[in-house]
């Protein structure tokens, strides 16, 4: 057998080791092949459905295939979830994920899957304000003045939520342990009932969605803060909650996740895309006429966001002793 120079070995070894690292490039840059699917777990007409389509689109042009948001709802997202977690990890089947997602994980019990690991991040896309809102005949106009007719009347408050875990319902309950104040949640099936209870003054208070702005416009509702850490360009005269409540911060999310062990490459051309389209002026123009902001970072970033998120949550959570419905 002949024995090659030991230059030449050193040469062919080298070339072999280069090629899964070419190959993967190579896939990187063909991906994708085919149409690609974004399963979201809410039903058509829904904000974080608005948010997708738009995503879509500008994804659709930017990939040269089509980008398909297809509604998978049920289990209050999980199902598509689910669905992503068990998808092929090529980039041709998505999951839009919301800040629901890192608050089911410790919510609902037995999940057949695994956030953190087996969802891997992608790129976020928006964030989304809550703003803390009473009926125009509650006695007050600031945080402070709150809290102090709150514990002057002790269980005589009643605060609105769309549900079980949701994030109007848990913003409120993480308010209840910053201040001490009893006040006691009303479930209602979705947000709009429970919207249309406080403008009734059948309850007192809600931490509601960006629905609210016009409702606080009109004079319908009185916004008493928003519960982001700094002030919201939709509503700038409304000072954060954190201003009289240290530390208080609760704002929704949403972004792209796929499958675990979705090749690098086509992780980073994912996020690569979306945060121009995030950086287009028409685009962060649309998202902001929506009312919220964009949330652009590379995929570790995004990845720290969820687990901060499922972490913090899932104090809240267990502290309270929530269960679903």
């Amino acid at each position: 057998m002949m024995e090659l120079p030991r230059r030449q070995l050193l040469h062919l070894a080298l070339g072999g080791a280069a090629l899964p690292a070419v190959s993967r490039l190579a896939w990187g840059q063909a991906y994708p092949t085919r149409p690609v699917r974004i399963l979201l777990g809410f039903a058509a007409g829904t904000s974080a459905d608005t948010f997708a389509r738009l995503m879509g689109q500008w994804l659709s042009e930017r990939l040269g295939q089509p980008v398909i948001v297809e509604n998978r709802t049920g289990f209050a997202s999980n199902i598509a979830a689910a669905a992503v977690a068990g998808a092929p990890p090529d980039g041709h089947t998505l999951l839009w994920m919301t800040a629901a997602n890192a608050t089911n994980a410790t919510f609902y019990d037995n999940l057949s899957f695994n956030l953190i690991r087996d969802i891997a991040p992608v790129a976020g896309i928006v964030r989304t304000v809550f703003v803390m809102a009473v009926n125009p005949s509650v006695p007050v106009r600031t945080v402070p003045e709150f809290i102090a007719y709150a514990k002057s009347n002790p269980g005589k408050i009643n605060i609105a939520a769309g549900g079980s875990g949701t994030a109007v319902h848990l913003y409120g309950e993480l308010f209840k342990m910053m201040t001490g104040v009893d006040i006691v949640h009303v479930q209602y099936r979705g947000d709009a009932p429970a919207l249309a209870d406080l403008i009734a003054g059948q309850v007192q208070v809600m931490f509601a969605g960006s629905a609210a702005i016009e409702l606080v416009r009109s004079g319908r509702l009185r916004a008493l803060a928003v519960t982001t850490a700094t002030r919201w360009e939709a509503m700038p005269d409304i000072p954060p909650l954190a201003d009289f409540v240290p530390g208080y911060e609760a704002s929704g999310w949403q972004g792209l996740g796929a499958p675990k062990n979705t090749p690098a490459e086509i992780v980073d051309k994912l996020n690569r895309e979306v945060n121009a389209g995030l950086a287009d002026p028409k685009m962060k123009a649309r998202y902001a006429d929506l009312g919220v902001t964009t949330l652009v970072g590379s995929p570790a970033e995004f990845g720290k966001l969820i687990a901060d998120e499922t972490e913090k949550w899932a104090k809240v959570i267990k502290a309270a002793n929530i269960k679903p419905d």
